[in-house]
């Protein structure tokens, strides 16, 4: 039988007929709507998760991230649409009904139960005997870093010492997907860098199909296969970091997935030669002498600095430009310091970067 062809707005969304059974992805939202009496959280979307990705489900606060989460997990069912796993429609089922776990950003131990019950919890009510629980358990401590903790009790722990108890509790079911909601939230910076690296390498290593959600851009792009990016309740792209980043397809996507600059109007006029909306990110641009030549394959564009801000291993530059509008430009701080990267303030400049660069995305 002939394999239905993929609308453009599902392969917009990440949707993609499947070679066969066989190839059935680990999770598929079909047209999923969740309505809240008049609002509408998630808005009638579509996407298909690959069998062992990391796929992350970025957006800011409200955007329907979570909301999507908890109806995958089924803490939540949809007002209409259909939601798989592995094939299997799961739109009804309660949460124990599905093959799935959830981290959540709170850790949710339980305090009174030392780590090693607490990581072989769901094993008693599954009734797995106990040699195989001690066996599985012992294994998950293991993947996680945490041999000979076993006995110890949540408030002895550290933050990320219970994150990671959290992480080997869903494990140890051996889930085919694993759902985190912000489970670094709660961390400090350093540690929350730390974890997002061992959380991949963990990924890896047991090839279950991760499904983060995070409102942290750098989180999404450190740690993703690839990322849907959300907004109101709708999708807006869904690529790999290197995708999102570097081609935005809407202005949302373009100002909320890093830094990014964007031309329009009359402005873009002058400075492309033709109208629409055009995007460039910050690191794409460089800073040159008032009158520098430009090469044919590059835009030239003169302005003034208004304001320096400093930022370690590099500066940020605001250049009002004599076309109208402003460019923020980074440069890292291989050579220069903070007094003469401050120094720069009020001096004219010329910004220059590749035209392959200047972006024309969706308003």
């Amino acid at each position: 039988m002939a394999i239905p062809p993929v609308s453009e707005d599902q392969a917009r969304a990440g949707l993609r007929p499947p070679s066969g059974a066989a190839a059935a992805s680990a999770v598929r939202l079909e047209a999923v709507v969740k309505r809240y009496g008049e609002v509408e959280a998630v808005a009638g979307i579509d996407l298909e998760v690959a069998d062992g990705e990391f796929f992350s489900m970025l957006g800011p606060s409200g955007s329907g991230k979570t909301t999507t989460l908890r109806m995958i997990a089924g803490f939540e069912l949809p007002t209409s649409g259909r939601i798989l796993l592995k094939g299997e429609d799961v739109s009804n089922k309660a949460p124990f009904e599905r093959d799935v776990n959830t981290v959540f950003q709170d850790y949710a131990l339980f305090p009174h139960m030392n780590v090693g019950e607490n990581v072989a919890y769901g094993l008693v009510i599954r009734k797995v005997p106990p040699a195989e629980r001690r066996e599985r358990v012992a294994d998950a401590l293991r993947m996680v870093r945490l041999e000979g903790f076993d006995k110890r009790r949540p408030s002895q722990l550290s933050g990320g010492q219970r994150q990671r108890v959290a992480l080997a509790r869903a494990l140890v079911n051996r889930p085919r997907v694993l759902l985190l909601d912000e489970p670094l939230g709660a961390l400090d910076l350093k540690l929350r860098e730390e974890m997002q690296i061992e959380l991949k390498a963990i990924q890896h290593a047991v090839g279950i199909t991760f499904i983060y959600v995070t409102h942290d851009q750098e989180e999404a792009l450190t740690m993703s296969d690839r990322i849907a990016v959300f907004n109101r309740g709708r999708i807006e792209q869904v690529g790999s970091p290197a995708e999102v980043y570097e081609r935005p397809v809407t202005e949302f996507v373009a100002g909320f997935v890093g830094t990014s600059n964007l031309l329009r109007g009359a402005v873009a006029e002058r400075v492309f030669g033709t109208s629409g909306t055009f995007t460039v990110r910050p690191e794409k641009i460089r800073m040159a002498e008032p009158g520098s030549p430009v090469a044919p394959d590059e835009i030239g564009v003169d302005g003034r600095i208004r304001e320096v801000v400093y930022l370690g291993s590099d500066t940020r530059y605001y250049v009002a430009l004599e076309a109208g509008s402003e460019l923020v430009v980074t440069q890292q701080n291989l050579t220069t310091s903070s007094m003469e990267a401050l120094a720069a303030e009020g001096r004219p400049t010329r910004l220059i970067w590749k035209r392959v660069h200047s972006l024309p995305i969706n308003a």
